[in-house]
């Protein structure tokens, strides 16, 4: 709990926020969560049977419209978190395209974007590179100007009864987040550790507990390295940079940079 605990004391705070979006709130537990802070629910005995999964679009509730400046910072967030659900449930389900049908209909609505400093995203990319360069340890993030997500998802059946749902927030912290000289770097990066959770979710039927310590499939590590994914609706949502975004995001820059996602049209 101590690292934990370390790490959370240089996070964003960003609170859980809701948008009328899902079809019932009234399954949601209590909420959870030290660095990740979400309210969950999960019919398990209903997702076992669940075959097919078709992935709507995420959206920005009206009230996050105005969070992020331009359209194409927000497709750039929509797509990676799709892109990560997409891939993650690939595990074990069939992913059909949008307007196909399924067993299971995944919808995610972003509620809210705490924009990262861009000032202070260049300022502490520049301290952590040069302490690296001088030091044998170099300095994490400085604590300033971080961004955040929140975020709401729910996965319906084909009567359109509620079988998952997750409202879900988390803050960029200064040791696990990059800063990037971005005013959507940090949300970018929080939108794949939603998709992650959620994913995981709907794929073991069971509420995400703790970090992830399992190891990825094969399928998952290729589409991290911008590889083909397992199932053609995932293209939808573009390829992962991989080794190029993993280094641009070491040195602060965009993600826009190396993440070539097409922009499909979004509310």
């Amino acid at each position: 709990m101590l690292p934990l605990t370390l790490i959370a004391a240089g996070c964003a705070t960003v609170p859980t926020k809701t948008a009328g979006t899902l079809t019932t709130y009234n399954h949601l537990g209590e909420q959870k969560g030290m660095l990740s802070k979400s309210r969950n629910y999960v019919d398990a005995g209903a997702l076992a049977s669940v075959k097919t999964v078709r992935i709507v679009p995420t959206t920005f509730a009206q009230s996050a419209l105005s969070r992020v400046k331009t359209q194409a910072d927000r497709a750039l967030v929509a797509n990676a978190l799709d892109r990560e659900v997409c891939v993650a449930l690939s595990d074990k389900f069939q992913v059909v395209a949008p307007h196909e049908p399924a067993d299971l209909t995944v919808r995610t609505v972003v509620t809210d974007v705490v924009p990262t400093d861009k000032t202070a995203a260049g300022v502490s990319t520049a301290v952590t590179l040069g302490s690296g360069a001088a030091l044998p340890v170099s300095i994490p993030r400085l604590p300033l100007g971080l961004g955040g997500l929140a975020v709401e998802a729910e996965a319906i059946d084909r009567s359109g009864t509620q079988r998952a749902a997750m409202v879900w927030a988390r803050g960029a912290n200064s040791i696990m987040d990059n800063p990037r000289v971005s005013e959507v770097g940090d949300a970018y990066g929080l939108a794949t550790k939603f998709g992650g959770e959620f994913s995981r979710m709907l794929v073991t039927g069971k509420e995400p507990e703790g970090l992830d310590i399992s190891l990825p499939s094969g399928q998952r590590v290729k589409s991290w390295f911008g590889g083909e994914p397992k199932y053609a609706a995932c293209e939808a949502f573009g390829r992962a940079p991989g080794l190029t975004g993993l280094v641009a995001g070491k040195v602060g820059a965009p993600p826009e940079w190396t993440d070539k996602t097409p922009e499909a049209p979004r509310d």
